[in-house]
């Protein structure tokens, strides 16, 4: 008799028990980048590669991604018919999660050669290579970081500064991304972002204002096989027009842990980049 009125007043400790929560890495402030998230808590892995329109989540606390364009070539026209074109080599960003929704994140262009040319002459007149221009971003996911809902929001800033001499800009930039990402079935998400910047022009010594708004489906249609399709439109104060681009590029998720990409940017008008890339994220 006694045994059985312990059994019942264990019944709601056992009831309560049962229904409580999982436990997540992202409800409590336990793990940061120097207590790591477990491995086997590891959220999908969601880089912001490979298009214009970037993830709004995070990665892992006290976990490291890389994510990489291996080679990245942009052909680009102009009002006064220069061509231009660049070539970037093993254009990498580094990752450290820092909390539940923080990360930072540095970009490195180990090398990155830079052309161009009147449209009418056929030899590149003027080329410079190196080193290119280095930017520290932080990125902050304010809804949605444990990416169980349908909905995620986040605020990325960064600078860029002029480390690349006569291979980059040439002069400090700064710019505010704005991604969201809204999850319509278990096989496709759909992405937006706005971003704006204040971008430098060497030649009249001075910034200007650039506004990015983009939107992207990324679709699954394996495990292992993605696709990306993505509209991208661009309009800032110096040229005073919109750009627009299509971009399509195939998502191989090869492990939990490692994807390729590779990809193409369509030019829309005649002042659009045209671009070719292929590149890899990897997470620790």
């Amino acid at each position: 008799m006694k045994l059985h009125l312990w059994l019942l007043c264990l019944l709601p400790v056992l009831s309560q028990a049962q229904n409580a929560p999982k436990s997540s890495p992202y409800d409590s402030a336990h793990f940061s980048w120097r207590k790591p998230v477990p491995r086997n808590r590891l959220r999908e892995l969601q880089p912001d590669r490979p298009g214009v329109t970037e993830s709004p989540f995070t990665v892992d606390a006290g976990h490291g991604q890389v994510e990489m364009d291996a080679l990245r070539l942009r052909n680009s026209g102009s009002d006064d018919d220069e061509q231009s074109r660049d070539l970037h080599l093993a254009y990498t960003t580094l990752k450290l999660g820092l909390g539940r929704r923080t990360d930072l994140q540095l970009e490195v262009p180990l090398y990155a050669v830079a052309k161009q040319r009147p449209s009418e002459a056929s030899q590149w007149q003027e080329r410079n290579a190196g080193f290119g221009d280095v930017a520290l971003r932080v990125k902050y996911n304010f809804v949605g970081d444990d990416q169980d809902g349908s909905l995620a929001m986040a605020v990325i800033g960064y600078v860029r500064l002029p480390s690349g001499g006569a291979a980059g800009e040439g002069g400090t930039e700064y710019g505010v991304v704005l991604p969201i990402d809204v999850e319509l079935s278990d096989k496709a998400n759909l992405e937006a972002q706005l971003e704006s910047d204040l971008n430098y022009d060497r030649e009249d010594a001075r910034r200007y204002l650039r506004l990015l708004p983009s939107a992207a489906l990324e679709y699954d249609f394996t495990e292992k096989l993605g696709l990306l399709t993505e509209a991208v439109a661009q309009w800032n104060t110096q040229q005073r027009r919109w750009q627009a681009s299509l971009n399509v590029a195939p998502i191989f998720k090869l492990s939990k842990n490692f994807q390729l990409d590779a990809g193409t940017h369509l030019a829309l008008n005649r002042l659009s980049d045209h671009e070719y890339f292929v590149g890899f994220t990897v997470r620790r």
